[in-house]
């Protein structure tokens, strides 16, 4: 993911929300553009036209149909940027694979827990800058955060295909034995390709840590 631009999608059902979030981010001096939007469906069109450098998902902007969920609505926003999800602590445990894959951070939707989202932003698009700095000067400096830059921007595509592989697969029972095969291997595909991702960025850490003068 190139970034062009410093533009966070802030998703919320609650307008007040949306806006103390944007002001939060404005401290961090990064002049960002935020665009608010109060529905997932309407955040999903709106990435279409303009990629953002990062997503917050406020639970209150998921809506009563039972097809969207907290984990289905992220797992497809991932497919375009790193999310942060701020819900209700319980709904942790939901979308812990993709907060494993390193795609997601979770807030827990209790207190004043604005500030730390602003924070998760800040850090995801700085990152995304580094992966675009990366793309373009391979042999500086910050080559020291390759193995990072590796697991940011290969996993998050990656996590989009196995949150909504794992989606589809959790409705096996509608679907053709066929088709449940072919997902199980797009599934395990996937996670061979994630733990490779891992293996590289690991081993590329520690050499680069081996390299440098004692």
């Amino acid at each position: 993911m190139k970034v062009t631009n410093r533009t966070v999608f802030i998703i919320s059902g609650d307008l007040a929300l949306a806006q103390r979030c944007s002001e939060e981010l404005a401290a961090f001096g990064g002049r960002y553009r935020t665009s608010i939007v109060m529905e997932v469906e309407q955040a999903r069109k709106g990435i279409g036209r303009i990629s953002p450098a990062a997503i917050f998902l406020d639970e209150s902007a998921i809506g009563p149909e039972e097809s969207e969920t907290l984990e289905s609505a992220v797992a497809l926003l991932t497919e375009s940027a790193p999310v942060v999800v701020a819900a209700a602590p319980e709904k942790q445990t939901g979308v812990s694979f993709l907060i494993t894959s390193g795609a997601v951070d979770f807030v827990a939707r209790t207190n004043d827990f604005l500030p730390l989202v602003a924070e998760m932003l800040d850090r995801r698009v700085r990152m995304a800058e580094r992966a675009a700095g990366m793309v373009q000067f391979p042999k500086d400096e910050r080559s020291s955060d390759f193995g990072e830059i590796l697991r940011h921007e290969v996993n998050n595509p990656l996590t989009g295909i196995l949150g909504n592989t794992e989606l589809l697969l959790a409705r096996r029972d509608h679907l053709p034995p066929s088709a449940v095969e072919r997902l199980e291997t797009i599934a395990g595909l996937a996670v061979r390709l994630r733990e490779t991702v891992r293996r590289l960025s690991n081993a590329w850490d520690e050499r680069h840590e081996h390299a440098r003068p004692a």
